[in-house]
């Protein structure tokens, strides 16, 4: 059993981190990586980008959206509770250097994504520019540690309630207009990395993005997590999580994505019925 030393709920309670006691994987994980999650013996394995790692503590932290079936399972896991299995660390990790300045677009839980991979690029001796953003005040999250590993730090919401009005490319265009950037890493909702890596193309800047297909083993053996990149067929759990926006087919990623979406919705609803029933 993998226990849960530490739980914390976000966003009203719709987003949940736990920081989990892995000894063995912390001390290999690098930003960028991911693990597999199951609960329990008939548990759906579940891959979730580790947000954070202490090699020291043997902990990993990984925060996920209460969105389905799953998800409402791991809810329930409590402090003290564990998961049955977690695999990994998985997937490449952030190739990190230092280039000049680094512009990271964040939206919704791909904040947890996306900032240990600012803080990399920042301890890499980098200027980091941050841009996050969610559809309003009570779903950001994480706004303080992105806010201190960030030389310049910019919020916005959907509608107004907190930062800037608006949708973070449109404080990305507004940078790229007056600075000369090195390289844009998105992570979030499909439509916000589609955008934001349509934006930096334009700029002719280099643009890395996390895809989050569905996924099952996670070492390349089933062939359900391809994506097309550049009109090849990668899969994102060993030849990513990490591609270069400017090739991958965003739109294929969506439809993949929704091939389930019934399946998915009425797991969630009987598993919620069960669940309010005791």
């Amino acid at each position: 059993m993998f226990k849960i030393v530490k739980r914390a709920e976000m966003a009203g309670g719709t987003v949940i981190e736990n920081k989990i006691e892995a000894p063995r994987i912390a001390a290999k994980a690098k930003p960028g990586q991911f693990v597999i999650l199951k609960a329990d013996e008939t548990g759906e394995r579940i891959p979730l980008t580790i947000s954070d790692i202490d090699p020291e503590k043997g902990t990993i932290t990984v925060i996920y959206m209460v969105v389905g079936k799953s998800t409402e399972l791991f809810k329930t896991l409590k402090e003290g509770d564990g998961y049955q299995d977690v695999i990994g660390p998985l997937g490449k990790p952030t190739h990190v250097e230092k280039l000049g300045t680094v512009v990271c677009v964040g939206g919704g839980t791909g904040v947890a994504v996306l900032y240990p991979i600012t803080r990399a690029f920042k301890e890499a001796g980098n200027k980091v520019v941050s841009i996050i953003g969610a559809r309003n005040k009570d779903l950001l999250i994480l706004e303080d540690k992105m806010k201190a590993v960030s030389d310049e730090f910019h919020v916005c919401t959907d509608d107004g309630s907190y930062g800037r009005k608006g949708f973070v490319t449109e404080v990305l265009k507004e940078i790229l207009q007056k600075d000369t950037v090195d390289l844009a890493v998105a992570i979030g909702p499909v439509p916000m990395m589609k955008f934001v890596s349509a934006i930096t193309k334009d700029f002719n800047v280099k643009t890395l993005v996390s895809l989050n297909p569905i996924m099952i083993d996670g070492t390349g053996m089933c062939g359900g997590c391809r994506v097309s990149v550049g009109g090849k067929t990668q899969f994102a759990c060993v030849d990513g999580p990490e591609f270069d926006g400017h090739q991958v087919d965003f739109d294929n990623l969506s439809s993949r994505l929704r091939a389930y979406a019934e399946d998915e919705r009425k797991a969630h609803e009987a598993f919620c019925r069960v669940h309010d029933a005791k």
